[in-house]
């Protein structure tokens, strides 16, 4: 005896019309198909079925049963398609419906009718694919990302975090990228009363100069000593400022922007005076040619006019004057005292702080030679007062020249030894190369840094005699030793020296 399944309501699968009667006129009822509809439609859209091998009844035998629940109940129907493992069509035991099918999203089949029953297990909707970004939204569009596109995911950046670690907080360095230029007013504040004192000095030096300028119209020498004083008030200036800027750390204190402070700035301002002067040497030695010529043959000059002879009294003035302030500038203020220290004339070096100094020796001799003017006569005076103009002027330009090669060596990063030892960089590097220890020089840089600095960069190979740190440091030091009493024996001048050793390889 069949066993019995409970029939499902509204019926999953239709059954196909019995194939040996095809003279029924009514179907059996437990199918929900009613009795006198004859003769059936030709298609019929139902779900799917399946009826599973090993049944005792077909379906024909069903309908010829009479059509009762217990025969129905013989056909089963699986929640989706079924195919056998061993080929893609299905066994021959299968029964296929009469139907047309469409595959769903999940591998089953689904049919193509549209009023199917609300109460099917099959309760998903048939979705039409589209080719494109818009039929994938963007949270099921992150998790199929591949290739390069998975590093902009969420999952990548979750794995990147937990493995790249944020880089840990530099040590500040030690020197500072920059440091905080003062403003005009910060610099007047920070005026010492003694600074204050020689600012005021500088303003009476520049109405000496003046006054000399405007008293000795007529007399080209005393045109002559007006040049000078004004290049001395014009460097005393200098000089304040620089000791001004002394009291800010931006001027000794190194930085990335400026690796050597400000102090090269005093040696750019010092090649600018240099330049200064030697312009208005040539300025009198044009006045004297033009004053020379303007006269002379038939024709009238366009702008005639003949310099009388000056007084006793201006002369005088004037020269007392110039003297006093060459005098308090040297010994009180010590203005030009880097010029003295950057120039270094042999002949003049030994004479003391005073005289030694290039720029006070060239305005105290020119004032002193002015008090001659007064005790010559007319004829006397004139060659006098041209020639000597002329004079000064040479001797202007050429201690402009030589200022201005000495500090154009210090902007160019190189050194100039004293005139009296001028091999005594090449030397220092042979008497290197004696060393037992050393086997060549590669390396030799010496430069003047500003005023007071002077750098040596050495890079030498050694023999490893077998210690190698007490090696390395006896090296050292005689370098050191040998560079420092060899050419520093200019007074103020530090020298820095930095030695690089490698192995000699065999």
């Amino acid at each position: 005896m069949a066993s019995t399944l409970p029939v499902p309501a509204p019926p999953r699968t239709p059954t196909p019309p019995n194939e040996d009667s095809h003279a029924l006129g009514s179907m059996p009822d437990g199918l929900g198909i009613r009795q006198n509809y004859t003769p059936p439609p030709a298609i019929r859209t139902v779900h799917d079925y399946d009826i599973q091998k090993g049944l005792t009844e077909s379906p024909s035998a069903a309908w010829g049963n009479g059509g009762n629940a217990d025969s129905a109940a013989t056909m089963l129907s699986p929640t989706r398609a079924s195919f056998s493992t061993n080929g893609l069509s299905p066994q021959s035991t299968y029964y296929s419906p009469a139907t047309p099918q469409t595959a769903g999203l999940d591998g089953g089949f689904q049919t193509l009718d549209a009023g199917a029953s609300a109460d099917s297990p099959f309760n998903f909707t048939t979705v039409q694919y589209t080719s494109g970004k818009g039929s994938i939204s963007k949270s099921e569009a992150l998790g199929r990302r591949k290739g390069h596109k998975y590093r902009h995911s969420s999952i990548h950046v979750s794995h990147m975090d937990s493995i790249v670690q944020a880089p840990t907080a530099r040590t500040p360095l030690t020197v500072p990228a920059s440091l905080p230029m003062p403003t005009r007013k910060e610099a007047w504040w920070s005026m010492t009363s003694h600074q204050t004192a020689r600012l005021v000095w500088c303003l009476c030096h520049f109405l000496i100069a003046g006054y000399v300028q405007f008293s000795g119209a007529g007399s080209l020498a005393m045109t002559a000593l007006s040049r000078l004083l004004l290049f001395d008030a014009a460097g005393a200036t200098v000089c304040v400022a620089v000791d001004v800027m002394e009291n800010f750390e931006v001027w000794k204190r190194s930085s990335i922007k400026h690796p050597f402070g400000l102090e090269r700035a005093d040696v750019l301002a010092g090649f600018g005076m240099a330049v200064f002067i030697t312009f208005m040497g040539l300025d009198i030695i044009s006045h004297g040619i033009q004053h020379s010529l303007e006269n002379i043959g038939h024709h009238e000059s366009h702008s005639p006019h003949s310099h009388e002879r000056v007084a006793t009294g201006p002369v005088d003035i004037s020269a007392l004057l110039s003297i006093t302030s060459t005098l308090v500038s040297a010994v009180l203020l010590r203005n030009h005292a880097r010029i003295g220290r950057a120039m270094r004339l042999n002949l003049i070096a030994g004479w003391g702080q005073i005289l030694g100094n290039p720029s006070h020796f060239l305005t105290l001799s020119a004032s002193c030679l002015l008090l001659i003017m007064p005790f010559l006569d007319m004829r006397s005076y004139k060659y006098f007062d041209l020639s000597f103009s002329f004079a000064i002027a040479l001797l202007m330009i050429a201690f402009g020249v030589r200022l201005g090669m000495s500090l154009a060596s210090m902007l160019l990063m190189s050194y100039k030894p004293h005139a009296r030892d001028k091999r005594a960089v090449r030397e220092v590097i042979d008497e290197i190369e004696t060393d037992p220890g050393v086997s060549s020089v590669e390396e030799a840089r010496f430069w003047q840094v500003h005023y007071g600095l002077c750098m040596a960069n050495l890079k030498l190979r050694y023999r490893n005699g077998g210690g190698y740190g007490d090696e390395m440091m006896r090296i050292r030091q005689r370098v050191t030793s040998l560079i420092r009493q060899r050419l520093g024996d200019v007074k103020g001048v530090v020298w820095e020296i930095s030695v690089q050793m490698a192995v000699e390889r065999d």
